[in-house]
């Protein structure tokens, strides 16, 4: 039987917001996966600034389009939803990037099935 259990993204210190400091691949780190577990990844993204910015997830690698998830993150919207639960595993990253640094932040959790 699977066992299911909520870690905190291995991007984040101490289960805080991560700010999105880069604006090109390779991304700011958010979770790096486990090397054999699953990890279900779920996130969310502020934008702190008065215009809209668009976040890049780099989701398992950098190739595109194969690896991108592409929202456009409204001003000032609270926290938007932007990866609902996919699966990764085999240690890949997840990395982000935004048209602006510092201004996106991105929050989020995993539910580790072993």
């Amino acid at each position: 039987m699977a066992t299911f259990s909520k870690v905190k993204l291995s991007g984040s210190t101490d289960g805080r917001m991560i700010k999105v400091v880069q604006t090109a691949t390779l991304g700011t780190t958010v979770h790096t996966a486990h090397a054999t577990a699953l990890d279900e990844v779920h996130l969310w993204a502020v934008n702190s600034d008065t215009t809209a910015r668009k976040l890049t997830i780099e989701f398992g690698g950098d190739a595109a389009p194969d690896n991108l998830i592409e929202v456009t993150i409204p001003p000032e919207s609270g926290l938007i939803p932007v990866v609902p639960g996919l699966i990764i595993t085999n240690s890949l990253v997840v990395t982000a990037f935004a048209d602006s640094a510092n201004v996106v932040m991105v929050a989020g959790f995993c539910n580790r099935i072993t």
